[in-house]
C-alpha cells in the first residue's frame, strides 16, 4: 500500500520565505513551511554547494563520457548551478545531465529574480529558461526539474544515476526524504559506482543508507563542517564502521517510513 506523505507538507506556508545572508556573503532563503534555511548560514550557500557536494563528488568520478546527477531537491538551484560553475572552470569533456525534483513550483518560477553570486553570472539565461520551462539543454548540458513530490518523481527516472546530492531539508523537518525506503528507491536508479553526498552525519540516516547496501565514508574536510559520502562501491576515503557503531549503540535504528507521523 502506498504511503501518503502529503500531511507532512503545508502549502499555505510555502510562499512564506525570508532572505538570509550567509557567512560567505551569498544569500539563501528561510522556509516557513519547513522552519529551516535552504543552506547552512555558517558554511554559506555557495561554499556549501561546492565543498560539500560538487567537488567531493567530481573528485571521485572522473574521465567519463557522460555524468548523470540527481539533485535532491532543486530548491534555490545552488547545487545545480555550482555544478555548472565547477564544470566551466574544470572544463571536463563529459556531457552533463542533472535531474532535480522540486515540490515548490512557484519557487522555481521566482528564481529568475533571485540575487545569485557573481559566480553564476554566466548562467543567467539558463536560470531564466529553468524558471520558465523547468528544463534546459545544449550540446553538453541537460537539466530537468521534476515538479512534484520527490518520493513519486524519482520512481519515474529511467536512467542510471552517477552522483546524488542528498540535500533535502533536515531529517527532523522533512523525514520522508531520509528513510530506509527512500534510499532503497535511490539505490534502484543508481549505478554500482554511484557517489552520494550529504550534510547529515546522523547514525539513523547512515544506517538507512548502510542497510540498503551503501558503504559509508567520512566526507573530506574541505574547510567546511563534516558530512557523509556513501557509495555502493569502495572509495579511497575513510570508511565508517557501521557494524561497530551498531555494536556500541544497539538501540540505534535506521529511520523508516513507519517512524513518520
Amino acid at each position: 500500500m502506498k504511503r501518503d506523505f502529503s500531511s507532512l507538507y503545508n502549502p499555505s506556508l510555502r510562499a512564506q520565505k525570508k532572505i538570509i545572508t550567509t557567512e560567505d556573503g551569498t544569500q539563501t532563503l528561510y522556509s516557513k513551511e519547513f522552519d529551516e534555511c535552504y543552506h547552512g548560514i555558517k558554511d554559506g550557500a555557495l561554499k556549501e554547494s561546492l565543498k560539500k557536494h560538487v567537488e567531493p563528488a567530481y573528485n571521485l568520478i572522473k574521465n567519463r563520457d557522460s555524468i548523470t546527477i540527481l539533485d535532491i531537491c532543486y530548491g534555490l538551484g545552488f547545487n545545480t548551478l555550482a555544478t555548472l560553475y565547477f564544470y566551466k572552470v574544470e572544463s571536463p569533456n563529459s556531457k552533463l545531465h542533472i535531474i532535480s525534483p522540486e515540490l515548490d513550483e512557484s519557487l522555481v518560477q521566482s528564481l529568475k529574480d533571485f540575487n545569485y553570486p557573481k559566480e553564476f553570472d554566466d548562467f543567467k539565461d539558463i536560470i531564466k529558461q529553468l524558471s520558465k520551462n523547468f528544463k534546459y539543454e545544449d550540446k553538453s548540458i541537460k537539466i530537468d526539474i521534476l515538479i512534484g513530490d520527490a518520493r513519486d518523481e524519482v520512481k519515474k527516472i529511467d536512467r542510471k544515476i552517477d552522483i546524488i546530492y542528498q540535500d533535502a531539508f533536515s531529517p527532523k523537518k522533512n523525514p520522508a526524504l531520509w528513510t530506509k525506503e527512500w534510499f532503497k528507491d535511490l539505490k534502484n536508479i543508481s549505478n554500482s559506482s554511484v557517489v552520494l553526498t550529504t550534510y547529515s552525519v546522523a547514525t539513523s540516516i547512515r544506517l538507512a543508507l548502510y542497510e540498503n547496501g551503501f558503504n559509508i565514508y567520512m566526507a573530506p574536510q574541505l574547510d567546511i563542517r563534516s558530512g557523509t559520502i556513501a557509495s555502493l562501491s569502495s572509495l579511497p576515503l575513510e570508511r565508517v564502521d557501521m557494524e561497530l557503531k551498531k555494536e556500541r549503540n544497539p538501540k540505534a535504528i535506521a529511520l523508516q517510513d513507519i517512524d513518520i507521523n
